[in-house]
């Protein structure tokens, strides 16, 4: 599933297409109504047409696009895609959305599994209960850091992955995270150090980053555009490497296991429970 820098990096891709721009008609190619999670397309219609967009977005793993009134707002899920044209290898059964602009373009939303999803909101009271700190906000440092973990028996890798403590990270960008701080996906939160949870609050912003820089990771098939891919993935160091050598004390191979359901890398000599 796109996280974090892979939502900012289709973001970054679809803003100059819509700024300023208004949506003229919402359509629904391939006919799967289920896209639509809060109205009915009709419904949609009725709500959008004629609006301005004003500004695109991010909010966790949520793309917010901002209208006169209200909000549009996209869960990619695991195989969501804007494209701003088609060409002969695009299945219509796959283009789940078409966003008819009144320039005379469109904005087609493809989705292969189809599990993404399309809301409207009036406005983000439902999202902001829903989704915790920005780690890339002003109010994501050390303290808020520090509070969430000391507060909770759970272990570090659920935790961080829960989407109302802190919102866009994932499970690429977490075990990065956790190697570059030398903890354990399985510590539990509340015996994490203080010198660690600083190095933790250091380090997620600063992955985070870098890796928009790259445009995100493609490890299987995320893409945005018509055929730009995320570049990040040579420069993991610990998630996808297992059975490869540490890049940080050469002593130890990178091991698998799973928690939360979600295979987690890490190095047992450098991140010790």
């Amino acid at each position: 599933m796109p996280e974090l820098p892979e939502v900012q990096a289709v973001v970054n891709y679809i803003r100059p297409l819509l700024v300023n721009l208004q949506i003229a008609r919402i359509r629904n190619p391939n006919t799967y109504f289920k896209v639509f999670e809060t109205h009915t397309k009709d419904e949609l219609n009725n709500l959008v047409a004629n609006q301005t967009i004003r500004d695109v977005f991010r909010r966790g793993k949520y793309i917010l696009i901002q209208l006169d009134n209200g909000y549009l707002a996209v869960h990619l899920r695991m195989t969501g895609n804007f494209k701003s044209q088609l060409d002969r290898n695009d299945d219509m059964r796959h283009i789940s959305a078409q966003f008819e602009l009144n320039n005379g373009t469109s904005l087609y939303y493809k989705d292969y599994r189809k599990f993404g999803r399309i809301y409207y909101f009036f406005d983000l009271e439902f999202l902001e209960t829903k989704l915790g700190c920005e780690p890339l906000s002003s109010d994501f440092d050390y303290y808020y850091l520090h509070n969430g973990l000391k507060r909770s028996k759970g272990v570090i890798k659920t935790k961080l992955l829960d989407q109302s403590f802190i919102a866009g990270l994932g499970n690429i960008y977490v075990d990065e995270s956790l190697w570059r701080a030398k903890i354990h996906p399985l510590k539990k939160c509340n015996t994490i150090s203080k010198q660690k949870i600083k190095q933790l609050a250091i380090s997620i912003p600063q992955i985070l980053q870098k890796a928009i820089d790259h445009n995100g990771t493609t490890i299987i098939n995320f893409s945005f555009g018509n055929s730009s891919i995320g570049n990040y993935k040579d420069e993991l160091d610990v998630f996808g490497r297992t059975g490869e050598e540490c890049k940080r004390c050469y002593q130890c191979k990178i091991k698998k296991i799973f928690v939360a359901q979600r295979g987690t890398h890490f190095c047992s000599e450098c991140q010790r429970v």
